[in-house]
């Protein structure tokens, strides 16, 4: 395993979404409406991914893809209200129709860990858990409405593939049963719950502040829910059973820029990244969470002294500077670049994302995959 994370620079538009297929061979990334899919050397990860398909079905943006977890199949939804399931046939992608009955737009989808079904998010403050018909050839809903009264920003199966944990703008983190009967096996009961048919909420906690919620994951054991905050907190929980109060309840207030996404990588470590461009790792426990380290180590550039051989088009914008700016952009509704900065600013970030870090996934033992507002998606080890 090489310690140099991989970078890979797939143009310049934001990517909102990524995903790798279950042997990570196949990359898939959404660039305004379409979605681009990558051929991956798995065993040389620095290697330039090679571009093999775009999937044109989306008349507006692509919010959010998924590989089923066989890798045959793969999902994606948009802000035009519809998801589509692709599968690969005689040398091309051709896509199912799923009827999501939403007037909004979808906002994040995600396969169940069997593939036997799917759940989609959206701004029509439902969430549509999916299942294939085979007599008609189409994905049929349910949908998840109650007591929902937000948009659905985030999404997460736990590993039963019943229950389904979600995020939305109120500040609220829900557990739902996404039980569809007559192609889910009775679950086994767990601390959310025994009983669990379709709808069954097994769990409605929210942030301090009532903040937006911008990812949920649950632990690989499927015990402990963890969550990331617009007011850049972190939150974990720990139920007990039903009717029962949970264990604890931890929410972590940090000093960094709001986290977009949360990944575990053991039970009791989560990766967290967004605004910042940075991953950070925390550890703990039901007792206590806490910051463990920064994947990159980050140097203050607007603290360094100006360089004096170079000239003023190398000095980097200073906090000064910045707060003239932004007085500027009060006053005016528009700033013109800072005096000596010439419009370097940007070259403020010595992390490798140079813009905020909008999704994290789980990419192998120890290692996760990133992609960001800057068209990277880069593999980290950490």
């Amino acid at each position: 395993m090489s310690k140099v994370p991989a970078i890979y620079q797939l143009g310049h538009l934001p990517i909102k979404d990524h995903v790798f297929s279950p042997d990570r061979t196949i990359l898939a990334i959404t660039k305004e409406n379409l979605v681009e899919i990558y051929k991956v050397n798995p065993s040389n990860l620095s290697a330039k991914p090679k571009l093999v398909a775009e999937l044109r079905d989306h008349d507006k943006t692509v919010t959010s893809v998924d590989i089923s977890p066989d890798g045959s199949r793969i999902l994606t939804c948009s802000q035009d209200r519809n998801a589509s399931v692709w599968e690969y046939e005689n040398g091309e992608f051709k896509p199912t129709l799923v009827l999501l009955r939403i007037n909004r737009a979808a906002t994040v989808c995600r396969w169940s860990p069997d593939g036997q079904k799917f759940a989609v998010g959206s701004g029509d403050r439902v969430i549509a858990v999916c299942y294939y018909e085979q007599e008609n050839d189409w994905w049929v809903s349910k949908h998840l409405k109650k007591p929902i009264k937000s948009t659905i920003t985030t999404i997460d199966w736990h590993p039963n593939g019943v229950l389904l944990a979600s995020g939305s703008t109120d500040g609220h983190i829900r557990v739902f049963s996404g039980y569809i009967k007559g192609i889910d096996s009775k679950p086994e009961p767990s601390v959310w719950g025994s009983k669990l048919p379709f709808q069954t909420l097994c769990g409605d906690f929210t942030n301090e502040t009532n903040a937006w919620v911008h990812s949920v994951k649950f632990s690989p054991n499927g015990n402990a829910l963890a969550w990331v905050s617009h007011d850049s907190s972190i939150g974990v929980v720990y139920p007990q059973g039903e009717g029962l109060e949970p264990k604890s309840i931890l929410n972590v207030k940090t000093n960094y820029l709001p986290f977009r996404s949360v990944v575990w990588s053991s039970d009791n470590s989560i990766v967290v990244g967004g605004f910042n461009c940075n991953l950070v790792v925390f550890k703990g426990d039901e007792q206590n969470w806490q910051e463990a380290y920064q994947i990159e180590e980050q140097k203050d550039l607007t603290k360094e002294p100006p360089k004096v051989n170079g000239d003023d088009d190398d000095e980097e914008i200073s906090s000064h500077q910045a707060l003239n700016m932004f007085k500027q952009m009060d006053l005016k509704g528009r700033a013109g670049k800072p005096s000596g900065g010439h419009g370097k600013a940007a070259k403020a970030l010595t992390t490798i994302h140079q813009n905020t870090i909008v999704s994290i996934k789980n990419f192998a033992n120890g290692q996760v995959s990133t992609s960001g507002i800057d068209g990277k998606v880069v593999v980290f080890n950490v």
